[in-house]
């Protein structure tokens, strides 16, 4: 199927700026990035990754990152487990544990590949827990959230052909009715 670039990158800033109003990311916070370049153009997971869909959608995330000053992380494909491309400066921060492979289109995914070849000093470590989070594409990127994940919802559904699902994260609210929290991250916030 075709797909219009123009439209996915213009789809995907709309989405991401839809995003940082609902969930007021802070600078230093992880934000991961789960994507099959297959579904956006309109094929099956893992059947047709290209890597211009993956440079042109990187080069939108740059940008989101450069504006609120966030950490990218990149989930690889279920043949690399998931793992996640981070830049080796996040890896020491916080004090993540790297992993020995290198993704490549057929074992990590194009968005991974592209990201990894990209990004200031790549590392590939198995896990992380993420502040918040986009998957585009059903990548299925939970594994990689914080524990208590509130979904955001945006009013474009769809980044060329694919599904797109984001989140944020909160602490876990615990003490029962007795509890007192701060107002930022109480019962009132929660959705």
């Amino acid at each position: 199927m075709n797909v219009n670039i123009i439209d996915i990158e213009h789809g995907l800033r709309r989405v991401l700026d839809e995003f940082q109003e609902a969930a007021q990311l802070s600078p230093g916070n992880i934000f991961v990035i789960g994507c099959s370049t297959s579904e956006v153009a309109g094929q099956h997971i893992g059947t047709a990754g290209t890597i211009e869909i993956a440079e042109r959608l990187f080069a939108v995330f740059q940008s989101f990152k450069e504006k609120t000053g966030i950490h990218l992380a990149f989930q690889c494909c279920e043949h690399l487990n998931r793992a996640i491309v981070l830049e080796k400066k996040v890896v020491l921060q916080r004090n993540l544990e790297p992993v020995s492979v290198i993704p490549v289109a057929n074992a990590g995914g194009s968005m991974a590949t592209y990201a990894y070849n990209n990004m200031e000093d790549a590392i590939v470590v198995e896990s992380i827990q993420a502040d918040a989070g986009i998957d585009i594409g059903d990548t299925l990127i939970g594994m990689h959230l914080k524990a208590v994940a509130v979904p955001i919802r945006s009013e474009v559904k769809e980044i060329g052909y694919a599904h797109i699902t984001m989140a944020k994260t909160r602490p876990k609210l615990i003490g029962g009715e007795r509890a007192v929290y701060r107002s930022t991250e109480g019962a009132r916030n929660c959705t």
